[in-house]
């Protein structure tokens, strides 16, 4: 288990024993907003408020790759990684505008594709499909979720489709995937926060039509 604190600590746990495995200190200066494991389990990805993306190999306890200002905005951002490797972030440019952005770990020095989406202010939260190679984005405050592909091919952030709802959210669960209705084709399904103490019925989405 592996806990990021506002002490700008990381903390990975062994949860059977509760005890404490590593202690990272010193390797973020600021809040670090997002953490996402590589599907090896050997390195992990992190987003910090100094606008920095760092791959840290956590046995060592050292940074094995950086990228600063892997979006210039002051808004939040985050960063997860993908089954190949790869890294996907979201954030803000200087202007503003809300980005997506790839990113080869092996070289952090231009993304490998970069979108701009538009200049709403909520920050923008990836949840990742490996089975599909899909990512969804949910902006808060919102009242709609993107999808995207990763592909290999340029320019490899390939939008699919938009969901639209009538309220806003405040943020999305994924349901596992035994909860997909697969006679509907469905690729996923997940529950909506909005307004209120309410959650929002689960939402379905089958593959888009070409």
């Amino acid at each position: 288990l592996l806990r990021p604190g506002c002490d700008n600590v990381v903390v990975i746990w062994n949860v059977g024993t509760a005890e404490e495995l590593y202690r990272l200190e010193g390797l973020h200066p600021d809040l670090i907003y997002s953490v996402s494991w590589s599907r090896d389990g050997a390195l992990f990805c992190t987003a910090c408020k100094d606008k920095s993306v760092r791959v840290i190999d956590p046995r060592r306890g050292t940074v094995v790759a950086e990228k600063e200002r892997a979006h210039e905005g002051a808004r939040p951002m985050r960063a997860i990684f993908l089954a190949d490797g790869k890294i996907f972030t979201t954030g803000f440019s200087r202007m503003s505008e809300r980005q997506l952005a790839l990113w080869d770990v092996e070289n952090l020095e231009e993304p490998m594709g970069l979108q701009e989406l538009d200049s709403s202010n909520g920050a923008l939260l990836p949840f990742y499909d490996p089975d599909t190679n899909v990512v969804y984005v949910c902006g808060k405050g919102d009242s709609s979720i993107r999808y995207f592909e990763i592909t290999e091919e340029p320019p490899y952030i390939h939008f699919l489709n938009t969901f639209t709802s009538k309220e806003p959210q405040r943020g999305m669960g994924w349901m596992p995937k035994r909860g997909l209705d697969v006679s509907k084709c469905e690729i996923a399904r997940w529950a909506r926060g909005h307004g209120g103490s309410e959650v929002g019925d689960p939402r379905s989405h089958p593959p888009p039509r070409h």
